[in-house]
Order: structure tokens, then C-alpha cells, then sequence
């Protein structure tokens, strides 16, 4: 084949391939998607874990999608029955006992209900929500303003991390560097990437644990605040500082153990919590930052020096859904899908929660986006209850929120990511540009060697 018929056939592939990435709107950099599993999936490169992943969508042997029917109560005091072992206590530890339910219901009387609950006068709620339990809540005023099974109770997996990183933000100082161990790399489930040896700040280990539900960075924190135990008697001193009666941790991580327990409401305050540390508002409203690398293990034959890599916020409705702030994702084997974000527009933020989603019929995110359409629908005064205020009655938080910082543009995020859009943009301008310098070049090596 000739010089010039190579030059001009790599120059169409290349063309090709340019207007096809184009055109399928290819981010600038690859993000993690939302339903990935947050505390189950093992880390990139590494094999999955066996039992700790999600179904593949649209499985021909998975039944036909109906929203679950919660009006009998069935999660009144405790979780779902686990699926596998992961529930089952170390020897010679007891059994937690179901956690007291409150009499009358925190968050007014209708937060006692277990159906699906909207302020009278309301449109039906949207259609193909698989969550089994879940709220929209005004994230400054605390109105409560549509719910489902509000005070139900399920696991949260990596969702818990939230009460882990406003105890870490308060206790921690974040300038302070963390030597990573083995023990860091060995933990189970998502994993950042930490390495024995590698040098990490506090805010980098909060930015691993908030953006991409790092496990290791969640051992590397409860490491400093005392260890597991310790780590998850903290976590549980604050969800009942809060009033959040359904939560129990049993990890620092969100991994399912014995007793762990959350509610679409209890999520809802512990995030309305977390909003109120500055540095949580803009840890979740990052979309990629750098992380270091590690040095060589020199018990491994020929390693070498790992280098640090970007991480990427692993919340797809930030990328997404106009004015999104934030949130956590999270996935257990026991939990499903877990899900909390909030959202502003015309001057109201919103929270909504997820538990025990599935990716089906849309994904989590998705279905917190059309949750979310649906509360800033609302008129302005509805509400079915009310997220309590410690100390007070009153509806207006004790609290200031803090507000997410703007993007290097200025922006609050009020529009669909606008990398993507400038991705497309540079490839469809860059592709042709491309394809001309190698015909030019094609056309100069074909002349030289006639």
C-alpha cells in the first residue's frame, strides 16, 4: 500500500473517531458512574468482589419493575433480612436489638405514616421511582415536603459516610499528613487508591472519602479518630445529638454490619447537618482533584514509584441536573442503592434521599432528579413535616447552611456541566484540523520517497 493511502486512510479513521466522540457528547474527563457500587466494588484494575455487584440493566431474568408497596410498615423497627453473612456478629459479640421507635413520630404526625406522603392538593408523585423508601425536604427551612416510608427503616452503605465527615471535619485538624499503611490498601470494598507509605493531607483524605466513597480513606480517618469502634460510637453520639432516631453505623464505611440501620428522614438531617461545615458544602460540589501517589514497596520484586492520579466526583447528578450542590452515593449487597443530593433553584435548596433503590427503571440519580423536579413544583408553603431543630419547635434551622463555592467560571452550577459541551466542541473543531495536518504530512513522505 502506498505512503499516501495510509496517511489518508489513518487521517478518515481519525476523522471518524473524532465525530463519533463528538457527537455521543464524550466528557472531558471520564467520571465514575452514580450506581456504581460506593462500598462493594473492589478498586480500578482490581477484580470484582464476589456478591458486591449490581445486576447488569435490562438482565433478561430480572423480574418486571413495580415500585414497592411500604404501607403496611414493613420496616417499622429494623432493616430488611440480609442477604448474606455480613450482618452476622464477630464471636462473642451480642446481637444489636432493634432501635426504640419514637412515639409520636420525630418531624410531625404524618412522619409516623409509612406510604407515600404529599401535601394535599398535590400531583401524584413520579412515576418510575424504585427507591423503597424515600424525601424531598427544603434543605433551609426543613419543611418536609413529599415522603415515602419517611421513618422506614433500611441500610445506608456508603450514604453513613456523611456522619463520618462532619465528625472527621470537626475533629481533625486538616493540615495534618497521614503516612498510608497496608492496612489502608487492605480494606474491603471502593477504594481510592491509598498506598503504604504515600503522604496524605486531611482534606485529601475527606475529598477521597466524600467524592469517590474511598474506604481506605475511610479507615485512614477512623485510624485517627481512635479506630473502628471508637469512629462509629461517635458516629452514633451524633445521629442522637440529632434527633435521628432510625440511625445506627456499624461501620465507619457504610459496609453492612451488625445493627446497621438509617431512614430517608434520618439521612435528610444528617446531611442538613454536614451542609452547615463550609468545607462539606465544597467538598461535594467538587468535580476532580488530584490525588498523591505511592512510593515502591520494597517487599515487591520491581515495583516502583506510584504516581498521584485525578479522582473524580462519583455523583452524576452534579454533572447532570441544573443547579445540583452535591451528595453521596452508596451500594451494599443488603442496602442497594443509596442515594442523597440536593439541588437549588429560584433561590430554594432541596435534599432528597434514597434507600434501597435499584437501577431499574432509571438510575438512582435520575430518580432523584425527577424527585427533585417534583419539590421545586410544590407551592411554596407545602410541607407534610418538618426536620427537627435541636432545642426548638421552630421550622427555621438553628444553623447557617453553608453555600458551595462557585465554579472558576462564577457559576453556582446552575446549568449541565459545561465541560462536556466545550469537550464536543473542541473535538468537532480540532478533528477536521487534525485531519488536514496528516493528509499535508501524507502528502510531503509520499513526495520524498517517489
Amino acid at each position: 500500500m502506498r505512503i499516501r493511502e495510509v496517511g489518508v486512510r489513518a487521517a478518515c479513521c481519525l476523522c471518524a473517531a473524532a465525530t463519533v466522540a463528538a457527537l455521543a457528547g464524550a466528557p472531558a474527563v471520564a467520571q465514575p458512574t452514580t450506581d456504581r457500587p460506593s462500598t462493594s466494588a473492589p478498586a480500578p484494575g482490581a477484580p470484582p468482589t464476589p456478591g458486591n455487584t449490581s445486576p447488569p440493566i435490562g438482565s433478561s431474568t430480572t423480574p418486571p419493575f413495580t415500585t414497592p408497596n411500604t404501607d403496611d410498615c414493613p420496616q417499622k423497627t429494623q432493616p430488611p433480612a440480609p442477604i448474606d453473612t455480613s450482618e452476622v456478629p464477630a464471636p462473642g459479640e451480642p446481637t444489636p436489638s432493634p432501635l426504640p421507635v419514637p412515639s409520636p413520630a420525630i418531624g410531625g404526625q404524618r412522619m409516623g405514616d409509612c406510604g407515600v406522603l404529599v401535601p394535599d392538593g398535590a400531583p401524584s408523585v413520579p412515576a418510575e421511582i424504585s427507591a423503597t423508601s424515600w424525601m424531598v425536604a427544603d434543605l433551609d427551612t426543613g419543611r418536609v415536603l413529599a415522603a415515602k416510608d419517611p421513618h422506614g427503616r433500611y441500610r445506608p452503605a456508603s450514604t453513613i459516610k456523611v456522619a463520618l465527615a462532619i465528625v472527621a471535619l470537626r475533629s481533625l485538624d486538616l493540615d495534618d499528613v497521614v503516612v498510608g499503611t497496608q492496612a489502608d490498601a487492605d480494606v474491603e470494598g471502593t477504594k481510592v487508591g491509598i498506598g503504604p507509605g504515600g503522604r496524605y493531607t486531611n482534606r485529601q483524605l475527606l475529598q477521597a472519602l466524600i467524592m469517590c466513597s474511598g474506604n481506605d480513606a475511610a479507615h485512614a480517618i477512623a485510624t485517627q479518630l481512635g479506630g473502628d469502634k471508637a469512629t462509629v460510637a461517635k458516629m452514633n453520639d451524633l445521629a442522637k445529638t440529632l434527633r435521628a432516631s432510625d440511625t445506627r453505623a456499624s461501620t465507619p464505611s457504610g459496609l453492612d454490619g451488625p445493627g446497621s440501620s438509617i431512614s430517608a428522614y434520618d439521612l435528610a438531617v444528617l446531611f442538613r447537618e454536614a451542609m452547615s461545615i463550609p468545607l462539606f458544602a465544597e467538598l461535594i460540589h467538587t468535580e476532580q482533584a488530584d490525588f498523591p501517589g505511592f512510593p515502591a514497596d520494597p517487599k515487591i520484586p520491581g515495583d516502583t514509584d506510584h504516581p498521584g492520579f485525578p479522582i473524580g466526583n462519583d455523583n452524576q447528578l452534579l454533572y447532570n441536573y441544573a443547579g445540583a450542590i452535591g451528595g453521596k452515593t452508596g451500594f451494599t449487597d443488603d442496602a442497594r442503592q443509596t442515594f442523597v443530593a440536593a439541588a437549588e433553584r429560584d433561590g430554594h435548596r432541596l435534599v432528597v434521599t434514597l434507600l434501597k433503590a435499584d437501577v431499574r427503571p432509571i438510575r438512582p440519580w435520575e430518580q432523584a432528579a425527577r424527585l427533585l423536579d417534583y419539590g421545586f413544583a410544590l407551592d411554596t408553603d407545602a410541607r407534610v413535616g418538618k426536620l427537627p431543630e435541636i432545642g426548638s419547635e421552630a421550622v427555621q434551622p438553628t444553623v447557617p447552611l453553608a453555600s458551595p463555592p462557585p465554579r472558576a467560571d462564577g457559576s453556582q452550577g446552575d446549568t449541565v456541566r459545561p465541560e462536556h459541551q466545550g469537550a464536543r466542541i473542541a473535538t468537532l473543531i480540532g478533528g477536521p484540523l487534525l485531519v488536514v495536518v496528516l493528509l499535508l504530512w501524507a502528502r510531503r513522505v509520499f513526495r520524498r520517497r517517489r
